[in-house]
């Protein structure tokens, strides 16, 4: 009896074992995931900030974590289903799907850099003056614009993991989408309530917490106004980048090919920092191919509408 006990203890140790290993591969690799997908992160980080921007401090938190919970619904919920199905099956849609993202990623940036040349946005009314139908528009926007944003993020990550059965790939991908929207989300949280870190500060009797408690009340304004220009940028970096991708992978090469040319002629030719150069023109070709194609959708969505009521008129 008493060997039989030690025969299933044994088993059960080498099964904890094997459990263990398993779970040193899942976040050994999806922490490989997480670090590829580690550019859309900075992206996605520096795109919500501005949905937030003239929001009611009382109403920032309770914004923010709606938007994170639509989030991880995003990813869990549509993405990661839809993903694992079509890795399996119809790998060859996932290119096409992410390019109709990216296309609406150039679509918005562009659209944010045409109301900068208006004047529209500078004149706007700050959301916590427009009630909530205004509060459930942005919030709405933010998520789908993190639904785009998240799926570049999961495909990038499963790509990374492609070679593991389907169960790892979707406990890692599972991994990967709590993570990186816990320190999306939160980076977000501590960013936009940093004046209220600064007026707390400048309470302290410290004339040295009072100083950097000021200078934080003063400095955040310009940081956000400074992050919502990040962030359009990186709507149409991402946006371009992901197009310029899916045409090569589609078959037509030379946009592709032509900025992957430049980024390696500024590698080479600038010692030292050719890396951070190459990576720059890169960023910069992939903006502008995004800006040209969202000025195009733009143009289709503003101007096709208004050829329409001319009839109308009559």
């Amino acid at each position: 009896m008493s060997g039989g006990l030690f025969a299933l203890l044994d088993d059960v140790a080498v099964l904890a074992r094997m459990a263990a290993a398993s779970i040193d591969d899942v976040g050994a690799a999806a922490g490989r995931a997480t670090m590829k997908a580690a550019g859309v992160v900075v992206d996605d980080t520096a795109v919500t900030p501005q949905y937030v921007h003239g929001v009611a401090a009382e109403r920032e938190l309770p914004i923010i974590k709606r938007i994170a919970i639509g989030s991880i619904r995003n990813k869990v919920l549509i993405i990661l289903p839809v993903a694992l199905l079509l890795s399996e099956f119809l790998p060859w849609l996932l290119t096409p799907i992410l390019m109709l993202g990216g296309t609406y990623l150039a679509f918005e940036g562009a659209e944010k850099v045409w109301g900068w040349i208006r004047g529209h946005d500078a004149h706007a009314a700050p959301v916590a003056t427009l009630g909530k139908d205004a509060e459930e528009t942005m919030v709405s926007g933010a998520i789908r614009t993190d639904l785009i944003l998240s799926a570049e993020i999961m495909v990038i990550s499963l790509n990374e993991v492609a070679d593991e059965s389907f169960w790892s790939r979707l406990v890692i991908l599972l991994v990967v989408a709590a993570a990186i929207t816990v320190v999306v989300y939160g980076v977000v949280a501590l960013i936009v309530k940093m004046d209220d870190v600064g007026l707390h500060l400048a309470e302290r009797r410290s004339a040295f917490a009072q100083s950097v408690g000021r200078g934080l009340v003063r400095g955040m304004p310009v940081l956000l106004s400074v992050i919502s220009v990040v962030g359009t940028i990186a709507m149409l970096w991402v946006g371009g980048h992901i197009l310029l991708v899916g045409l090569d992978e589609l078959g037509w090469h030379p946009p592709y090919e032509l900025v992957h040319h430049l980024e390696e002629e500024v590698h080479h030719a600038v010692s030292g920092v050719g890396a951070v150069l190459g990576w720059l023109v890169n960023t910069a070709c992939s903006a502008v191919f995004g800006i040209v194609v969202g000025a195009v959708v733009v143009a289709v969505v503003h101007l096709l509408p208004s050829r329409s009521k001319k009839p109308a008129a009559h």
